[in-house]
């Protein structure tokens, strides 16, 4: 608990709380009942305000305290927090629903630009749509057979559709602008689908569901409406969509066409597909079609046997004559499981199959039961059956069989006789050298991708597509024009004896001549190379040492002395016995520098070992760096190792920064990072940092596993109430106010990610003083969207890219009609065309003005500690992305999990603002969550694999 003493009014502030005993919430701190929200609360000057009464609750049910959270209007004025209501639309919730404030204002900070957005301006007719359910039989059919389906029933039936064009939306859903002469009954039609061996008959029910009113949607545009009618939207959106989905190959919200004139190969079956994006969008006044030119990685339609030569890198078709050894049929299985393949020994009919395996034992030696036309069954190999049934024999009867369809069913086909189905986008992840082939294929100067997109536009001419007429849409050809604004850079300060400051041009600043802010002194240290002799010789890490020394005495962090250690060792196996014996030879370690061959599995084992079991700040540095060193990577590893150990870089000028530091304010991150598409064994990860100065320039992170591809994060609570601690600990203060940006969330997930989390860390605040309420402020930052901002006017361009300068933020035009968002562009582009972020207030207890809350945003994106560069978005948001990366390391191999499942599992029940309540970073409050593919001991023990070192939880191990 705090200690006895006077409390500023609303129980916030640096004074500590009186004694208070610990608020109970259900069993375990969990909600146990329903909660009825009640009157709103009363607002204080941008806090967090009081709140009025909760409401009834269940019987027997215990709840968190009234807060400004929980009811409408919970903070400033009483109207910029949002407001609670009923929950509404959210399938199986039950608790309160949050609606996310309106705007404010607009800001008026900086100097204007004028710009271009990639919006096209989308004129709509006044009244009504129809809405029609579909039921496909039989189900589960690709959107590409639906389509069809959709389309012959069209023409087939030509008394109930006539002249009417529907469009369909490839599931469920089909509308019209007059009404079918079906009534409100259901029927259903027979359609014949052709196929290549038989005809396919499928039943379509068709439904009525209701009408579509665009009235309704044009009253939102103008502001008179307080929530968008997504019906309309997803209406408008179908119709678009419609005719470029049966013309292209449709991913995601993108389509794309087979390379036509133009060929990128990726390496390894792999190719890059051009395309376009197109989404129609809300924004003030008017609806617009966002459209971008997209790119991404499709697998090369080319005969199996080509595909594997490219896999593994074979240089002539000799080489697939022999047996494939075990490491390079578990390569190419990796690879072609899942994909689609089309065999090509039955003449005309090319039957497609989906491989679900790669067969251990070749073709001449891998057998099957067949069943003989006398009923008897006998053993037959592949190549034999071949050469018996098509009297084909196979050219490359070493080489394994594809088994495509269900596994059970052991249907066995030699590589030779399929190819690879064309249209098959890679959803796996691409290879280093494969990103690096894409960015080079697909980046595009500034107003070269603007001139891209103008000629996308002219090339699909919208206004004579059938169905956009149809529906009395019309689409302008020219790119909306917006008024944006360039904020003024921060200055940067930096320490030493002369304090310099560092005034960022174009978000680039240069340290040079300049010092740490808080420079470490390293006085033991050591050196471990993982690189061969051959490779990387004494004489170069001793003249690597006396480099490093210099340009990190010249940045103010001191290392004094040689290395109390530096040997060559090799392999991760040899990772944790040589750290032990470090730690236990060499009283007052600091740092380990590792060099590493590359990318290699020791990075890893170094991290884990360093971060979570023995608490040793490790850097590690490829071999190429240590060999021919540049002061450029020398001066970036200062900055990483100096902040790893304590020190602090530099800080914001502090009377030029925002009048939100003046009273404590903790400034939260938090990420969900997924397993790549595909993987289903491992698990989510949740990570959350906090700031732990007044600068902010040190954090704290805390990290969990989670239920696999949960975005909402599980256990915020007990995460968000260890950094408060932390924070406590450090600074003496609790925070007055909690500004969090959450990364990774999709427009579709505002609203549930905002009702468990804003009650998340509501809960870990009461649970640490009942009286504790400090203003939260909860903006999403996006950077997985198509807006592209251009230069109306040349001489206002950026460098040879030609991009928007950093500083750029539109908050009208494009933007939401009602609700609290806005474009920053905060980074200087180095190569193709810079994306500006997207960020969108979902709750604002501290009653930010439009300037405020984009001026300290733009300021926190000059806080990273990695590069003297602003960054694409605030320092707290791109760490905790740090965090969960990193965590991946911290995994062990899931064949360790039952082992360590079987240890015991300690909680934290501490609920106060307890001085000696200890840290719990090892995520042992995760909870266990119906659906998971893993059960509590597993989740548990990954829990305990990614448990991090006390001595790292007091540094930022993750720059």
């Amino acid at each position: 608990m705090f200690p006895m003493g006077t409390q500023p009014p609303n129980n916030r502030g640096k004074a500590p709380l009186p004694q208070m005993q610990p608020t109970t919430i259900g069993q375990h701190g969990q909600f146990t009942g329903s909660l009825v929200v009640g009157s709103a609360g009363t607002g204080g000057n941008g806090g967090g305000g009081t709140s009025g009464p909760i409401g009834s609750v269940a019987p027997g049910s215990s709840v968190v305290p009234s807060t400004s959270g929980l009811q409408a209007g919970g903070g400033g004025n009483g109207s910029s927090g949002g407001s609670g209501s009923s929950a509404v639309g959210d399938p199986g919730y039950s608790g309160p629903r949050f609606i996310s404030p309106r705007r404010p204002d607009y800001g008026h900070y900086g100097f204007p630009i004028h710009l271009r957005a990639n919006h096209f301006q989308i004129t709509m007719p006044r009244g009504f749509l129809h809405h029609y359910d579909v039921t496909i039989t039989p189900e589960k059919c690709p959107r590409k057979i639906n389509r069809e389906i959709i389309e012959i029933m069209v023409q087939a039936y030509n008394k109930i559709f006539g002249n009417i064009k529907p469009v369909f939306d490839g599931r469920k859903n089909i509308y019209t602008r007059d009404d079918l002469p079906i009534g409100r009954d259901k029927i259903e039609l027979e359609v014949t689908l052709p196929g290549e061996g038989k005809d396919r008959v499928f039943r379509v029910a068709i439904k009525y569901v209701s009408k579509v009113n665009l009235d309704l949607l044009e009253e939102a545009l103008e502001g008179n409406a307080r929530t968008m009618p997504q019906d309309s939207i997803q209406a408008l959106d179908v119709v678009m969509r419609h005719l470029p989905s049966m013309t292209y190959t449709p991913v995601g919200r993108s389509f794309f066409s087979s390379p036509d004139g133009y060929f990128h190969p990726l390496g390894g079956g792999r190719e890059v597909w051009f395309g376009f994006h197109q989404s129609v969008r809300p924004s003030q006044w008017k609806m617009s079609l966002n459209i971008d030119v997209s790119a991404t990685a499709f697998y090369k339609a080319q005969p199996v046997v080509d595909f594997l030569m490219e896999v593994l890198d074979l240089r002539d078709y000799e080489q697939c004559r022999k047996n494939l050894s075990d490491s390079f049929r578990v390569k190419f299985t990796k690879e072609i499981k899942g994909l689609k393949i089309e065999i090509t020994h039955c003449g005309t009919m090319r039957r497609k199959y989906r491989v679900c395996n790669v067969t251990r034992r070749p073709a001449q030696l891998q057998s099957f039961p067949l069943q003989l036309e006398n009923g008897q069954t006998i053993e037959c190999t592949v190549a034999k059956y071949f050469l018996d049934k098509y009297k084909m024999k196979l050219r490359y009867p070493n080489l394994p069989c594809l088994q495509v369809g269900q596994e059970h069913k052991h249907t066995y086909l030699p590589l030779e006789v399929c190819n690879i189905v064309p249209g098959q986008r890679c959803i796996k992840k691409l290879t280093d050298m494969q990103t690096s082939t894409m960015i080079k294929a697909t980046a595009r100067s500034a107003p070269d991708r603007e001139r891209e997109i103008n000629n996308l536009v002219q090339k699909a001419d919208f206004n004579n597509d059938p169905y956009v007429r149809e529906f009395g849409l019309s689409i302008s050809n020219m790119m909306m024009e917006v008024k944006g604004r360039v904020l003024p850079a921060p200055k940067i300060q930096y320490g030493g004896r002369t304090k310099q400051q560092a005034i960022p041009a174009f978000g680039v600043w240069d340290m040079r001549n300049k010092q740490f802010h808080i420079g470490v002194e390293i006085r033991v240290w050591a050196i471990a190379c993982f690189t061969p002799q051959r490779m990387c010789r004494e004489d170069a890490l001793r003249s690597f040492t006396q480099s490093l020394q210099k340009i990190s005495n010249d940045a103010g962090m001191p290392i004094i002395g040689q290395p109390c250690f530096c040997k060559y060792a090799t392999g991760a196996d040899q990772v944790e016995p040589m750290f032990r014996y470090l730690k236990q030879t060499y009283v007052g370690l600091q740092l380990v520098v590792c060099v590493l061959p590359g990318k290699t599995p020791v990075y890893a084992e170094v991290k884990r070992v360093g971060d979570t079991v023995l608490g040793i700040a490790t850097q590690c540095v490829q071999t190429k760096n240590v060999t021919k060193t540049s002061p450029q990577t020398l001066s970036n590893l200062c900055l990483k190792i100096n902040v790893k150990l304590g020190g602090i870089n530099n800080i914001l000028v502090p009377n030029i920064r925002p009048k939100v530091f003046n009273e404590p304010v903790i400034f939260l991150g938090a990420d969900v990072t997924h397993p790549p598409a595909g993987d289903t064994k491992k698990p989510s990860i949740a990570a959350v940092v906090g700031s732990m100065d007044g600068h902010p320039s040190r954090y704290a992170a805390t990290v969990r596993v989670q239920q696999h591809r949960q975005d909402v994060i599980q256990d915020l609570s007990t995460m968000v109430r260890e950094l408060l601690l932390q924070f406590y600990r450090t600074t003496r203060f609790k925070p007055y106010r909690i500004i969090l940006y959450r990364d990774g969330v999709s427009e579709g997930q505002f609203q549930q990610v905002l009702t468990h989390e804003l009650i998340a860390i509501r809960k870990a605040c009461v649970q640490l003083e009942e009286d504790y309420r400090p203003g939260i402020t909860f903006i999403v930052t996006q950077k997985r969207h198509h807006t592209r901002l251009f230069c109306a006017k040349e001489k206002e361009q950026i460098g040879r890219s030609g991009n928007i300068p950093a500083g750029t933020t539109v908050d009208v035009g494009i933007t939401h009609p009602t609700e609290f968002d806005f474009y920053l562009c905060s980074h200087a582009g180095i190569q193709g065309t810079s994306r500006p972020s997207h960020y969108h207030v979902l709750w604002d207890d501290n009653d930010f003005s439009a300037d405020e809350i984009q001026l300290l945003t733009y300021q926190l994106c000059h806080t990273y500690v990695r590069c003297t560069r602003s960054v694409s978005i605030p320092a707290p948001a791109y760490y905790a992305h740090l965090v969960a990366f990193r965590a991946r390391y911290h995994l062990v191999d899931l064949k360790e999990i039952d082992r360590l499942s079987q240890a015991e599992i300690e909680s934290n029940t501490s609920t106060s603002f307890s001085e000696n309540e200890p840290h719990n970073p090892t995520g042992e409050g995760t909870s266990h969550h119906p659906g998971t593919n893993f059960d509590e001991r597993t989740t548990a023990a990954m829990s305990r694999s990614i448990a991090l070192h006390p001595n790292s939880f007091k540094v930022m191990y993750f720059a």
